[in-house]
């Protein structure tokens, strides 16, 4: 499946804030965005100017940030979209918890990753067992009570080593329990939106598909 190669910083540019996309060094480096805080390319600056956005262009800006946070394809996206709003309950928060509980976000909130890239190699080269089991599919969806370690053979990788002596890692969520010295995590439960701390608007991504 295609995937971005491109600068992650023009991604951040487009949407007009920092997406944490090249993890650790988005914390500890001044980023691109706040140096020019318009959209990249040509015209750039005269869209920053503009005071007024369509309904559609903000719900399409919503849905491009969210998709990009968490590293999705559009056809992956929108078949998660699809699969939340079959789901009882509220339609984007079953959004937000399906792409929480992607096991690739996982590994990232335990701080085995410094961002969803590295997380999604890590779980690609088969170097993440769920409840003892190697998995390597990064969109599999974890469980409340599955245990997620780093493979014996991968647990003083440099990246993952790095990431966990780093400061500016996201704290373990709520509903995440880690075993550092083991490198093994825990799911206690579903994450409820509460849990989830991204400042974006779900319904606006709603609203969009369900035109």
């Amino acid at each position: 499946m295609a995937r971005y190669t491109g600068p992650v910083c023009k991604l951040c540019r487009r949407e007009g804030q920092k997406l944490f996309l090249k993890g650790q060094k988005c914390y500890t480096e001044k980023c691109p965005v706040e140096r020019r805080g318009y959209p990249p390319g040509q015209h750039g600056p005269a869209q920053a100017r503009r005071r007024k956005q369509s309904d559609y262009a903000l719900q399409l800006r919503e849905k491009q940030k969210v998709k990009r946070i968490y590293g999705l394809q559009e056809r992956q996206f929108r078949n998660l979209f699809r699969k939340a709003a079959e789901r009882a309950g509220i339609t984007g928060e079953n959004l937000l918890v399906s792409l929480e509980t992607r096991l690739d976000n996982v590994i990232f909130r335990l701080g085995f990753a410094s961002s969803r890239n590295q997380a999604r190699q890590l779980v690609r080269h088969r170097h993440v067992e769920v409840n003892g089991r190697v998995v390597d599919i990064p969109s599999y969806q974890v469980k409340s009570g599955d245990d997620i370690a780093v493979r014996a053979k991968a647990k003083d990788l440099a990246t993952v080593q790095g990431s966990l002596e780093s400061r500016t890692r996201p704290d373990v969520s709520q509903w995440l329990v880690l075993d550092e010295k083991a490198r093994v995590g825990r799911v206690l439960r579903e994450p409820t939106r509460d849990d989830i701390t991204l400042a974006v608007q779900e319904q606006l991504i709603v609203e969009l598909y369900s035109k």
